[in-house]
């Protein structure tokens, strides 16, 4: 928790930047997108706000209900929203913040001295987004309320009744003309977001429910997520699925030039590297200074210790900063009053102080816990050599490769049947999989812009496999040529290099039976641990093909779906003939082309990573050891996939 503020919560601490007229007519600039992700994120912003009053150490209980019809309620027990007359605006300060972009506490560093959020957007964005939201403020002895429709006040600011407690509840329904794609809420996403802030923010309770489920006592649908030893318990939540290797989770909380440093990490048997960094409860997907601040860390003390050792004596080759992170899955929190982001995305930090402050809080952590746990220590030294030997077998695999890539287009592999377009903006190539389906594909595309590699069987499960196991794979070799990408700088072994991008649609296309599914998950998952970058572009789509082919004399529609197969056959009133299509082989090229590849008609996925903290966690469950966790993720989600009996 931050320092008491050092005056008085109030209407002036109120600060209007700008309006917010462009909001509903350009909403992406505001929220990312309006698909799916922006729909969720309009309940982080308003959670955000009570998130902020929690860092400010005014509030310890956040909840969010899913209501019955489909709006959202988030209550906290902070301070409340301050409902005084703003003097510059004239109005309330509610009002205020609820109907001008970047107005909030946020702004005046004397309220809050950091704080999370999209970078000062704030609920007046919800609001705008919203075909209704209500405002109700417990604050001052009383209960005042506003109400809004697309972002405009119904009437002022009004008190409906007395109470001693205070907080502000906020209730919204998303508008269906913005949110065109969907505006159904993933009760599943919001978890994942409450339970990542209850580890962040320990002490925080969070409490989610669903009030559109009910389970088998008649009772909603409801998690609470509480932590008390914050990122120690991230840690082992996130590693649960997998075999430490050392006695505890190495863990820090301290302060160094003023900037607020937590970090905990643990070694373990994989051999993938998970680092997860978080700067004022925002997820840095691209990383940044208190990320390199880690690693500078982290390899410096490492590589001392393991000097002094003599442990490294007999090797024949130099240890990397790629060796000490091999099987580490840490993260790295830090709070930082005036953060400046950078990058694609806007998450990445690029606050140049925070290197040092990371760094230094590492090295005094990690000095600390190698001495007072010699056996640990031991353990980890000799992991980092294993790593070095497996990446010296991985550079030759990875060479290989990159010689085979490298190469004219008769480098290419084999199996490829490329397009002649040679924009690669204009190009797609679909994954296929099995030789017979690839044949089917090939015939049906569009030879102009689409690829076809067809892949035999299933691919090498990467979790569970050394990394230069991973580059001799023949159908991953053929992937990395065919893609044209390269691997690996002095800095990170498994950094992309995708200046060479051949084709910025990357499809998935798989049958839509369970081993289908599980060659698409053994894809995906190389794709997460080796090609991140190219998810992270948005570059990773998987096609859908159809489940069904309902027909009636000459009449025929394709179904992606039970509810719309039945839709179907209803409408066609009787004597329908249903196919069941349980492989792409089952259909001829036309109709492949039809449903799953013509651009017109096609149902494309984009692979996004909402959350790379709980997609970690879940390629991890699903392609790991442990039987038991996935058999249950299996049948929790089992309503989510097309299983065959």
């Amino acid at each position: 928790m931050s320092e008491e503020p050092k005056k008085q919560y109030s209407a002036d601490s109120i600060q209007a930047l700008e309006g917010m007229e462009h909001v509903r007519m350009r909403p992406s600039m505001y929220i990312g997108d309006t698909g799916v992700r922006g729909l969720h994120h309009l309940v982080y912003e308003v959670v955000d706000n009570s998130i902020d009053e929690a860092m400010a150490g005014h509030c310890d209980t956040i909840k969010v209900t899913i209501n019955e019809d489909g709006s959202v309620t988030t209550e906290d027990n902070g301070r409340g929203i301050p409902i005084d007359l703003h003097k510059k605006e004239g109005v309330s300060a509610l009002e205020v913040v609820m109907t001008k972009i970047g107005a909030g506490g946020k702004f005046d560093k004397d309220s809050y001295k950091v704080s999370g959020g999209l970078h000062g957007v704030g609920v007046s964005c919800v609001n705008a987004l919203s075909s209704a939201l209500k405002a109700t403020v417990y604050r001052d002895g009383k209960i005042w309320e506003q109400e809004y429709e697309l972002g405009k006040p119904l009437y002022p600011v009004k008190p409906v009744g007395e109470s001693d407690k205070n907080g502000t509840i906020i209730t919204f329904k998303p508008d269906s003309s913005i949110f065109q794609q969907t505006v159904d809420f993933n009760y599943e996403t919001l978890a994942s977001r409450m339970r990542e802030l209850a580890f962040l923010n320990k002490g925080v309770t969070m409490i989610l429910t669903d009030k559109r489920e009910k389970d088998d006592k008649g009772e909603f649908l409801n998690e609470i997520f509480h932590s008390e030893e914050g990122l120690k318990e991230f840690i082992k939540f996130l590693d649960g699925n997998r075999e430490p290797i050392i006695s505890d989770v190495i863990a820090i909380e301290g302060e160094k030039n003023d900037i607020p440093v937590e970090v905990a990490m643990v070694y373990n048997t994989s051999f993938n590297e998970n680092l997860h960094s978080y700067v004022n409860n925002i997820n840095t997907h691209e990383g940044g200074t208190h990320l390199s601040g880690f690693r500078r860390g982290l390899t410096t003390t490492l590589k001392k210790y393991a000097d002094a050792s003599g442990m490294l004596d007999k090797l024949k080759f130099e240890i990397t900063g790629d060796d000490f992170r091999e099987g580490l899955t840490a993260i790295i929190s830090v709070k930082v009053a005036e953060p400046q982001f950078e990058g694609q995305t806007k998450t990445k930090l690029g606050n140049r102080e925070v290197t040092s402050a990371v760094s230094q809080a590492v090295s005094e952590m990690l000095e600390n816990y190698l001495e007072e746990n010699p056996n640990d220590a031991k353990t980890i030294v000799q992991k980092v050599i294993l790593a070095a030997q497996a990446r010296n077998a991985a550079k030759k695999a990875r060479d290989m490769v990159q010689r085979k890539t490298a190469m004219s287009i008769g480098g290419l592999p084999g199996k490829l049947s490329d397009c002649s377009e040679q924009d690669p903006t204009q190009s797609e190539v679909f994954l296929v999989e099995g030789d017979s389906a690839g044949g089917t594909a090939k015939q049906g595309r569009d030879r102009r812009f689409q690829a076809i590699l067809p892949l035999r069987g299933k691919i090498l499960n990467v979790e569970k496999a050394m990394t230069h196991r991973v580059f001799e794979n023949e159908e991953i070799k053929n992937i990395y040529t065919a893609l044209g990408v390269t691997i690996g700088t002095e800095e990170d072994s498994k950094a992309l290099n995708i200046d060479k991008l051949r084709y910025h649609k990357v499809v998935i296309m798989c049958d839509a039976d369970v081993d289908g599914s599980h060659i698409e998950t053994l894809i995906l998952t190389f794709f997460f641990r080796y090609m991140k970058e190219l998810i992270e572009g948005g570059n990773i789509y998987i096609a859908t093909p159809p489940l069904y082919l309902v027909k009636k004399g000459s009449k025929k529609r394709y179904a992606w779906s039970e509810e719309e197969r039945d839709e179907i056959a209803e409408s066609y009133s009787g004597g329908v003939q249903i196919q069941r299509y349980k492989g792409l082989g089952e259909m001829n090229a036309e109709q492949l082309w039809d449903t799953t590849m013509d651009p017109e008609k096609r149902k494309l996925r984009q692979v996004n990573i909402d959350n790379s903290s709980e997609a970690d966690r879940i390629f991890s469950m699903l392609m790991g050891d442990e039987v038991p966790p996935r058999r249950e993720f299996i049948e929790k989600n089992a309503k989510y996939a097309n299983i065959d009996a």
